[in-house]
């Protein structure tokens, strides 16, 4: 008799902490339940508690450490494995990040340049008001 969760040497459903560890979207598994905790995982749109489960089709928004994620699960891992497999495992639909405005202000000075002349401070003063 297969144990719960499993149907033919395959895994049905496991936890949301378990399978975002596995899947290496967390370091550590107490970084995952501590985001389910936190109420940055999301489960089909629902707050997801550590213990939720998950199984293939269900779409999981998490907030991870490498930013907002939200992926599809098209496998089931309980034990971490190499990246090529966890790859495998979901389908990413995480939005491409917002471009950087072009028109955007570089503050910065170099090195050695001493500080900004009073000519300098109201140039910038005109630009962040634009």
């Amino acid at each position: 008799m297969a144990p719960a969760g499993e149907q033919g040497g395959a895994l049905a459903a496991t936890r949301v902490d378990k399978w975002l560890w596995a899947v290496r979207m967390f370091k550590t598994r107490t970084d995952a339940t501590d985001a389910c905790r936190a109420g940055h995982v999301k489960v089909n749109r629902v707050s997801a508690k550590a213990a939720t489960l998950v199984k293939p089709g269900d779409t999981v928004e998490a907030l991870a450490p490498s930013g907002e994620r939200v992926l599809e699960v098209t496998s089931i891992l309980e034990k971490r494995s190499g990246a090529a497999m966890a790859q495998g495992c979901y389908i990413d639909h995480t939005p491409a990040p917002p471009e950087a405005e072009k028109d955007q202000l570089n503050f910065v000075r170099d090195r050695g340049a001493g500080r900004p002349t009073k000519r300098d401070r109201r140039q910038l003063d005109r630009a962040r008001k634009q």
